[in-house]
């Protein structure tokens, strides 16, 4: 395929859907073949995900599987999964070996203990096999569940002649070379090795002259999250991954620190919203349930709390009945400056940028909260005044307000913090948790102070 086929912009239309669709209704796989073969694997990838599961099926059986290998990668979780329920275990194996190491373990880790295995018998590239099989048994949320085992390396006591030759041996298998990493005779990293110095070097330099001994690495039972800081704090293309006795194992490119940062961005976002589990629109009800309902019940709770502490200031609502209407703008106050506060906490927290002490950063919050909650509560008073023409309702709704909007952004504040050193997803603080908490106690708070300042 070329170049210029790869840079044009690819757009989905019903035209092509239609047209492929035709093509294998009338089992013309001769034109079939040839219109694919004019689209990226990621744009056919994208096609299939519109066709049905049969027709999808039909396409993979149809392309040679170095397309279709990397076709499935692309395929959204879900299709692939039915995709590979049609297919049998010698074909998924023969996808396989057109795989890099770290996409063939997460193809097979998608499938049932005893398809997995079955899979893996069909493999005939020994090597390929143990490779895969090796980055199985860690964890894939760890460095050594993300990495790949394609890289190329070098021995310092290599001259540099002797290292292009065998680098071209390296290279072939290797989708992109990001970098050249230098190992000793124990296969210990101690170095890398940049293309530029390697070119320009003369022939008979060792390569321990010509390497660079500061080097990035990571250790294989390493948090990809940790992963993805360091590459992120660094601008790695790809960074090695070490065992602890420093040995070489692998490589992690960005392409994959990428899909962790998306796959962490939705798991907080689902948290943020209330969603305690990891799931798709397309799942089950009884799943959509399961993830949805324990925040929607804290929310439950909250209003009958919140019903509990209105009911305990019935009096103050049949002397002063202004203060009943005003309730929902406080508790929503409340909820949504709870809410800014915690949110700029777990995206400073997910990027490394919160430093400093828990108590200067209560102080900060608590002056910014004083700042927005005065100049909302100048505003306040004077619409309660023109229109009621009491100052005393007026200063009683408006002090309350201060005070809500302070004890909201130190819970905001706090709250996340809080969980994050106790090692809970600080996301959680973003959703239901920080908002019913903060209507029930904004509530309290307005009744308190407003039945003080009123003498109720």
């Amino acid at each position: 395929m070329s170049e210029e086929k790869d840079n044009n912009q690819f757009q989905l239309t019903d035209k092509i859907i239609e047209q492929v669709e035709q093509l294998i209704e009338s089992n013309n796989d001769k034109e079939l073949q040839r219109f694919l073969s004019e689209f990226h694997y990621a744009d056919i990838a994208e096609i299939l995900d519109e066709l049905d599961q049969n027709e999808g099926v039909y396409v993979i059986k149809l392309l040679d599987s170095e397309t279709t290998s990397d076709i499935l990668m692309e395929l959204d979780e879900d299709i692939r999964e039915k995709v590979l329920q049609n297919l049998s275990a010698k074909e998924i194996a023969e996808e396989i070996e057109e795989l890099d190491t770290d996409d063939a373990a997460d193809m097979i880790s998608e499938l049932p203990e005893d398809r997995q295995l079955e899979v893996i018998s069909n493999i005939v590239d020994a090597e390929h096999k143990a490779e895969i099989e090796e980055l199985l048994a860690y964890d894939e949320d760890t460095a050594g569940g993300l990495m790949a085992k394609e890289l190329v390396k070098v021995y310092e006591t290599w001259t540099v002649a002797g290292c292009m030759r065998r680098i071209r041996g390296q290279a072939k298998d290797v989708t992109r070379v990001h970098s050249i990493y230098v190992v000793d005779k124990q296969d210990k990293l101690i170095g890398r090795l940049s293309l530029k110095d390697l070119i320009i070097a003369k022939s008979d330099q060792k390569i321990a002259e010509i390497s660079n001994s500061s080097v990035d690495f990571v250790n294989v039972h390493d948090d990809v999250e940790e992963v993805a800081k360091v590459m992120q704090k660094y601008d790695l293309e790809a960074i090695p991954v070490v065992d602890d006795n420093q040995m070489l194992l692998g490589r992690i490119t960005i392409d994959d620190i990428v899909d962790v940062m998306k796959e962490e961005a939705e798991k907080d976002y689902q948290l943020a919203a209330g969603i305690t589990s990891d799931v798709e629109h397309d799942d089950s009800i009884l799943d959509l349930t399961r993830a949805r309902l324990p925040w929607l019940f804290l929310g439950l709770i909250g209003g009958i709390g919140a019903f509990i502490i209105m009911e305990g200031f019935q009096e103050a609502f049949d002397k002063y009945a202004v203060l009943f209407f005003f309730t929902p703008l406080i508790a929503a106050m409340a909820g949504n400056v709870g809410v800014q506060s915690s949110a700029i906490i777990v995206q400073g927290l997910a990027n490394d940028d919160v430093k400093g002490s828990v108590n200067s950063r209560l102080i900060k919050e608590m002056l910014l909260a004083a700042l927005n909650g005065v100049i909302l509560a100048v505003f306040l008073f004077l619409f309660v005044w023109l229109y009621k023409g009491e100052i005393d309702k007026a200063l009683a709704i408006s002090v309350s307000l201060v005070a809500v909007i302070i004890i909201a952004g130190l819970i905001g504040t706090f709250v996340p913090l809080f969980l994050n050193k106790r090692g809970i997803d600080p996301a959680i603080a973003t959703g239901p948790f920080i908002t019913t908490s903060n209507d029930i106690l904004g509530i309290l708070l307005y009744f308190w102070i407003a039945k003080m300042i009123l003498g109720i």
